[in-house]
C-alpha cells in the first residue's frame, strides 16, 4: 500500500525514533523530580526540545507549552483566555471564528456558543429537543472565499465592540487553502483583540515566524512533522512582564509554568524536539521537492477529464490537493474502500472521519461532497508511487 494521507498523520522519521528510544528505556526519569540525574537528564531533554520546537515557530522557548497535541493547544488557548478575559479582565466575551476551521477550533467556540456538549452529538435533551445553553460568552462564525480563504475584511467586518479573540486556521487542513493571518493580527491589534491561530498544517513545510505574524497564540502538533503522535505545543506570546494570565486548561500540579498540568511526556517531547530540528535543518530542501511532486502530481490528475481541484489557486499549501471526482455514480467512501488494499487517501479530516465534510460545503460545492477526496504527500514521497497512484486511478476511473 502506498501512502497518501499526510494531512492526516505523518510516518516517525527514523532519527525521531533513535532520539526517543533512550526515554523509553534507561532515561525514564521524572522532570520535576530533584537532584538526581534521571530527573535532571530528562529535565534537560525536555528543555532542548522546547527550544528546538521554538526555533521552527520563530518564538521564544519560554513562549512554548507542551501539550498532548494540536487540539489540546487549541481548547486550552481559546477556552483559556475567554475565561480569564471574561471573568478577571474587561470582561469582553465574543470570539470570531470561521466555518473552515478544524473541528478543534469549531466544536470549542461552539461549546463557548451554547450549542453543544459533546462532540459527535449536538446539545439536546432527553425528548430529542435542541437546546442551546448562555455559557456566557458568543461566536461568530464568518464565511470562506470560494476557494477555502478567510477574508482579513470579513474578519474586520465581523468584529463588535465585545470582541476578546479571533481564532483563524492559517492552512486548511482539508484543502490546503493559505489565509493571511498576519493582516487579520495586524486589524486585531489595532482592537485589543488577542489572535489564535492553527498552525499544524503549516509548520515544517514553510516558514513561519509567529512574531513576525503578529499572532498572540498558536497551536500545533508533532504527528504532522513526521514526529509521534500525543504531544503538541503551545505558543503564547510573551511581554516584558512573561506570559500574560490564561486560566489552565487541566488543573493540578504545577507543570509548565503552572499553565499545563500532569506529568511530562518525555519520550514524546524529545520525539517532537527531534522532530522539529529535523523539519527547521531540512525546511528548504523539502519544500522543494514536496512542491516538484504537487505539480507532478496535479499535472497528471488535471490530465483527467473527470477530475477537477477544489482550490485551483495559487493561495494553497503544495502537499495538500482536493479534488472532486465529476462523475454521477462517483461515491468517494466506496472508493477509498475498495482502493484500501493498494492506496491511503481520504475524504477530508480525519477527526471528521465518517461524516460530510462541512468545509466542502463551505465552499458552494454541497453537492459535490461525496466526490470529494484529499492527496497529501510527503517529504519521502516518491515519482514512482505518484505514477502508481495516478495508474491506480485511471484504472479505477
Amino acid at each position: 500500500m502506498i501512502y497518501f494521507d499526510n494531512s492526516a498523520t505523518s510516518p516517525v522519521d527514523e532519527e525521531v525514533l533513535d532520539a526517543m528510544l533512550p526515554f523509553l528505556r534507561e532515561e525514564y526519569g521524572n522532570p520535576s523530580s530533584k537532584y538526581y540525574c534521571k530527573a535532571v537528564n530528562a529535565r534537560n531533554a525536555v528543555e532542548v526540545a522546547r527550544a528546538n520546537v521554538a526555533k521552527l515557530l520563530g518564538a521564544n522557548p519560554e513562549e512554548i507549552i507542551f501539550t498532548a497535541g494540536a487540539t489540546e493547544s487549541t481548547n486550552f488557548i481559546i477556552k483559556g483566555y475567554m475565561d480569564y478575559r471574561r471573568y478577571y479582565g474587561d470582561g469582553k466575551n465574543h470570539i470570531i471564528t470561521s466555518v473552515a476551521e478544524h473541528k478543534a477550533t469549531l466544536n470549542v467556540c461552539k461549546y463557548l456558543n451554547g450549542d453543544l456538549y459533546s462532540n459527535n452529538d449536538p446539545t439536546v435533551n432527553l425528548f430529542g429537543e435542541k437546546k442551546t445553553v448562555d455559557r456566557g460568552y458568543e461566536a461568530s462564525f464568518i464565511g470562506i472565499t470560494e476557494i477555502g480563504e478567510i477574508l482579513p475584511t470579513t474578519v474586520e467586518e465581523a468584529i463588535r465592540s465585545n470582541t476578546a479573540m479571533v481564532s483563524i486556521i492559517y492552512v486548511n487542513n482539508e484543502i490546503g487553502s493559505i489565509s493571511d493571518v498576519s493582516q487579520i493580527a495586524k486589524i486585531c491589534a489595532e482592537k485589543g483583540i488577542a489572535v489564535h491561530s492553527d498552525l499544524t498544517q503549516a509548520i515544517g513545510k514553510m516558514s513561519i515566524n509567529v512574531h513576525t505574524m503578529g499572532i498572540d497564540y498558536a497551536s500545533c502538533s508533532a504527528h504532522k512533522i513526521y514526529g509521534p503522535k500525543g504531544i503538541g505545543a503551545a505558543f503564547l506570546k510573551s511581554d516584558a512582564y512573561g506570559i500574560p494570565p490564561i486560566t489552565a486548561f487541566m488543573h493540578g500540579g504545577e507543570q509548565e509554568n503552572g499553565f499545563r498540568a500532569g506529568t511530562l511526556s518525555v519520550h514524546n517531547i524529545v520525539g517532537f524536539g527531534k522532530a522539529a530540528e529535523i523539519a527547521l535543518r531540512d525546511l528548504k530542501v523539502n519544500e522543494k521537492k514536496i512542491m516538484k511532486n504537487d505539480q507532478l502530481l496535479v499535472k497528471e490528475l488535471m490530465g483527467m477529464s473527470e477530475i477537477k481541484l477544489t482550490n485551483p489557486s495559487e493561495k494553497r499549501m503544495p502537499g495538500i490537493i482536493s479534488i472532486v471526482i465529476e462523475k454521477n455514480d462517483f461515491n468517494n467512501e466506496r472508493f477509498i474502500k475498495r482502493i484500501s488494499d493498494r492506496l491511503a487517501i481520504s475524504t477530508g479530516s480525519a477527526c471528521s472521519a465518517g461524516e460530510p465534510s462541512y468545509v466542502i460545503s463551505a465552499l458552494g460545492l454541497e453537492d459535490k461532497v461525496s466526490k470529494v477526496l484529499r492527496i497529501s504527500i510527503n517529504k519521502n514521497t516518491t515519482e514512482e508511487e505518484i505514477n502508481q497512484l495516478i495508474k491506480i486511478f485511471k484504472e479505477e476511473l
